[in-house]
């Protein structure tokens, strides 16, 4: 495993992430939990992401029993706020105070830890005054709650006006949790340059663009029984915009510059993300202890300058780029 800093910020984060998105607390039993992130321990991860939505608070508490027992100070353990929890009360919801700083105390109390390495806001909450949400996440700094905070699909005046309220109250503002792959790159034109200007690094989510860049989808073939893209339950919605035939061929072309590479498709697919300099880590999930394995061995994978130009060219005309598409819900 490697390491990479936080944007500007003091804190190391592995290449690689574990997140639980989709899988802990709803698409995998927690034997099958357990097994994956007791491999993510033993490759080498330390970064661990999670959110109290997911699977409506239960992946904190699969994540927290996964994580018990290892040394606090050798893990940065990463969750978020905003999406509905609970019965979903007016007050379930959103970034306003109230909600904020329920959820930290709820998070920590599933996760089994007395802080948060990183506490993210989860979107950008249009309803609640941004000076609000910032002061609860500034709070929870002070209180030893938390010690950085972040962002996740803010686009890119917002995550100036919070930069500059965070300079303002003097906490750490230190990351953004895109969705970014090479398919997806719509942080690229005005995110990314925000988020150097200010001091932020990228935690990227769907590095494999929910498993389309790994080849497992063939154009002109039935999906795969048990894939992502039939599972109602396990994102088959998002992964769906990368099913066109179009994308799917412009996918097929990139296995004769994985092989050349001697990569997997999957490996290829996560090292690209890597290669941005403003990406800290990139987010992994797994159904299988064996799909962490191989997902990590993207970490400290440097491609070169005439293979990043053959991916561009076999997915010219299928990439997405519109950084309209950064927004609140």
């Amino acid at each position: 495993m490697e390491f990479r800093r936080l944007g500007r910020s003091g804190l190391s984060v592995s290449e690689i992430s574990y997140g639980n998105w989709l899988t802990h607390g709803s698409q995998v039993e927690e034997d099958a939990a357990q097994a994956c992130i007791a491999a993510a321990l033993d490759v080498g991860i330390t970064t661990f992401d999670t959110a109290d939505s997911y699977a409506n608070t239960a992946a904190e508490s699969v994540l927290g029993r996964g994580l018990a027992g290892q040394r606090r100070e050798s893990l940065e353990i990463c969750t978020k706020v905003y999406w509905p929890t609970g019965p979903g009360g007016p007050n379930d919801r959103g970034l306003g105070r109230k909600h904020v700083i329920e959820s930290a105390n709820a998070s920590l109390r599933r996760l089994g830890t007395d802080y948060l390495d990183l506490y993210q806001a989860h979107r950008f909450d249009r309803s609640v005054p941004l000076e609000e949400t910032m002061l609860a996440f500034a709070d929870l700094v002070r209180q030893g709650k938390v010690l950085y905070m972040g962002v996740s699909e803010w686009n890119a005046e917002q995550i100036t006006r919070g930069a500059a309220i965070a300079r303002e109250l003097r906490i750490p503002f230190v990351s953004n949790q895109p969705q970014y792959n090479a398919l997806w790159r719509v942080v690229e034109k005005q995110v990314v340059p925000a988020c150097e200007r200010e001091g932020l690094g990228q935690i990227v989510w769907s590095p494999i663009a929910q498993g389309v860049l790994t080849g497992k989808y063939r154009p002109g073939q039935a999906l795969p029984e048990g894939s992502r893209a039939t599972d109602e339950k396990g994102g088959a919605n998002l992964v769906r915009r990368f099913l066109r035939e179009d994308v799917l061929a412009a996918v097929a072309k990139l296995e004769p510059l994985a092989e050349q590479a001697g990569l997997s498709l999957a490996r290829m697919a996560v090292a690209w993300v890597l290669q941005n300099p403003n990406v800290a880590s990139a987010i992994v999930g797994a159904s299988r202890p064996e799909q962490v394995r191989e997902n990590v061995r993207a970490a400290g994978v440097r491609l070169d300058a005439d293979l990043l130009a053959a991916i561009d060219e076999a997915l010219d005309g299928v990439v997405e780029r519109d950084p309209t598409l950064t927004r609140a819900p």
